[in-house]
């Protein structure tokens, strides 16, 4: 695929874009297989043009964006979102577990606070 004037490495446009923090980690995604571009697989040199969608795979989600914007250089964040469409799924909700925390100045917890801690954390 030879390059043109409207199109880009994809390691590059994911992390121009702000979708990844480093080029490295965006080449290192790439390699790895997380990252498609029209549903296939891509190496980090692959070219990417306007209108392509990229999936991203991290974090345990997957990001679906559209390119609406081709950039070559590392681009500031109100800018970033106007270089692409996010039609990823909404993250899925955190879930509100207890984590066995007391309050400051209550002292040293008993045995009793100590194994409902315990319990809590499921040791």
């Amino acid at each position: 695929m030879a390059p043109d004037e409207g199109s880009v490495r994809v390691d590059s446009w994911v992390w121009s874009v702000r979708l990844t923090k480093t080029r490295s980690l965006a080449a290192a995604a790439c390699r790895a297989g997380h990252v498609r571009v029209n549903g296939e697989r891509v190496k980090p040199a692959h070219a990417v043009r306007a209108g392509d969608e990229v999936r991203l795979r991290q974090d345990g989600r997957e990001r679906v964006v559209v390119v609406s914007q081709v950039v070559r250089k590392r681009v500031g964040a109100p800018v970033a979102a106007e270089c692409f469409v996010d039609n990823s799924p909404p993250a899925p909700p955190q879930s509100g577990a207890p984590t066995g925390e007391r309050d400051r100045g209550t002292g040293r917890p008993t045995k009793r606070d100590r194994r409902d801690i315990e319990q809590l954390r499921g040791w």
